[in-house]
């Protein structure tokens, strides 16, 4: 009988906690749903565009690809597409690679907002357009085209010693919005004679970047371009400060590294 009486109180304890659990659960899903009621009601909401499976960067949009979801309205209004510009974007190609459900800016289109006008439009909010100086070879050979990524390497000499020069990698991974005058909306036009020259970059960072690139060039420091693969969104660890010292005693480590790599993957 005893026996009977413990695994009744346990059957019954069990469904107290079940019950419990579920109205706990309940009740944060009420909370939850007051918080994003409130939220809508203060900032709106707006129907946009968005992936429906993951793309990769190139792709040339198809209806199917772009579905729609909610977003809150504050600081997408004016960025992200909404389901009336669909002419504007089949058939364009993507800049770089989304995961499905990403919603779907203008910034991610190759060419833009065919109506917007300046480079404003094409600055993604919370971020800044800041330009830098480059030669030949600071540019990659004049190579580097709006909408492409590089890195950008910063060379500092802090005396007139030669030894005494240090070069490091500032920032990775970073968005060119211009080469000169040219950006990815005027490339899609009829290029004017020159257009291919320039002597100014501007990149698309963030403000605490932007301060440090234009310190950078406040001291004299020679900033160089990396171009990187499109599809190259790797970001490298722990890069190492170089100057003469580095360069005398790691060298030999680097080239044989070079001459064993598999794969085009460096062991």
């Amino acid at each position: 009988m005893s026996k009977k009486i413990v695994l009744s109180i346990s059957i019954a304890c069990g469904l107290l906690a079940l019950v419990l659990t579920r109205l706990y659960i309940s009740a944060v899903e009420s909370q939850v749903a007051k918080k994003k009621s409130d939220l809508d009601r203060r900032y709106g909401t707006m129907e946009v565009l968005c992936f429906c499976e993951d793309t990769p960067a190139g792709t040339v949009v198809e209806r199917r690809d772009l579905g729609t979801r909610v977003v809150p309205k504050l600081g997408m209004r004016g960025q992200a597409l909404t389901e009336d510009r669909l002419p504007d974007v089949i058939g364009r190609k993507t800049l770089i690679g989304h995961s499905a459900g990403d919603v779907l800016f203008w910034s991610d289109i190759e060419g833009g907002d065919p109506s917007a006008k300046g480079l404003s439009h094409d600055v993604k909010r919370l971020m800044r357009a800041v330009s830098i100086n480059v030669g030949p070879a600071a540019g990659v050979s004049g190579m580097v085209r709006p909408n492409d990524h590089v890195d950008v390497i910063g060379t500092f000499a802090f005396s007139t010693d030669p030894k005494d020069v240090a070069t490091l990698t500032m920032l990775q991974d970073v968005l060119v919005l211009a080469t000169g005058r040219e950006t990815a909306k005027s490339r899609d036009m009829e290029r004017s004679i020159g257009r291919d020259s320039y002597s100014l970059v501007t990149l698309e960072v963030s403000p605490r970047e932007a301060e440090m690139i234009a310190f950078a060039e406040q001291m004299k420091g020679r900033l160089t371009l990396t171009l990187r693969n499109k599809n190259d969104t790797s970001f490298e660890k722990e890069l190492p400060q170089v100057d003469y010292e580095k360069i005398r005693t790691t060298i030999e480590e680097l080239n044989m590294k070079r001459q064993h790599k598999n794969g085009g993957v460096f062991k």
